[in-house]
């Protein structure tokens, strides 16, 4: 075997060598590409005590559940699997009942502290002038937004994200980001339906 020959068998000996024993860091897992639709919107019927702005994507479902009260709806979104439950309940100038709805708003989303690493609670102005309280959970939460908003006297609205699927949070990112913008959109096109009322007049 000629010198030139056995240099050359040495160099891809060594060559093989690095490649089997070079330490590769495995590739970060990828996640399956969501595409979203532009957010649009459409009011909803008056035929409820309050009244917003609800995603194009999504449909009103009365609830039917074994606790569901008059004006209980989901706004279901078919395509992410997705649903923002809305509870509704009437004050009638009763500070006991406001007292109450707060203390079961807040008992629903610290229930979720055992999954959630992270709740991040925000009182949010909206732009009829009402104030909300806007609550992100973070980590790998059943529910990722929840949120109420009252104008202490009448009207008590509730409402929740959740996502019926398994796939982990980080993977619906996109789809949580685009839900919480319509979220935000809810709560600033919200009146009740006496200011409506007094709008006309």
């Amino acid at each position: 075997m000629s010198k030139h020959r056995q240099i050359f068998y040495v160099l891809i000996g060594l060559w093989l060598w690095s490649a089997c024993a070079t330490d590769y860091m495995p590739k970060p897992k990828g996640y399956n590409r969501i595409l979203l639709p532009p957010n649009e919107y459409l009011p909803l019927p008056d035929t409820f005590p309050y009244r917003f702005e609800y995603s194009k994507h999504a449909n009103v479902i009365a609830d039917t559940s074994w606790i569901a009260e008059p004006y209980w709806i989901d706004l279901y979104y078919p395509e992410f699997k997705a649903s923002i439950q809305i509870s509704y309940k009437p004050i009638k100038h009763s500070e006991t009942l406001l007292r109450e709805y707060l203390a079961t708003a807040y008992k629903l989303t610290s229930k979720h502290q055992v999954k959630a690493y992270a709740i991040d609670e925000a009182v949010v102005k909206t732009k009829p002038g009402k104030t909300a309280v806007m609550a992100e959970l973070k980590g790998e939460v059943p529910s990722q937004y929840q949120f109420f908003i009252t104008d202490s006297v009448n009207h008590f609205l509730r409402g929740a994200l959740y996502f019926n699927t398994a796939t982990q949070n980080d993977s619906l990112a996109p789809v949580i980001n685009f839900v919480r913008d319509d979220i935000v959109h809810l709560l600033n096109t919200l009146y009740w339906k006496e200011d409506l009322q007094n709008r006309q007049h």
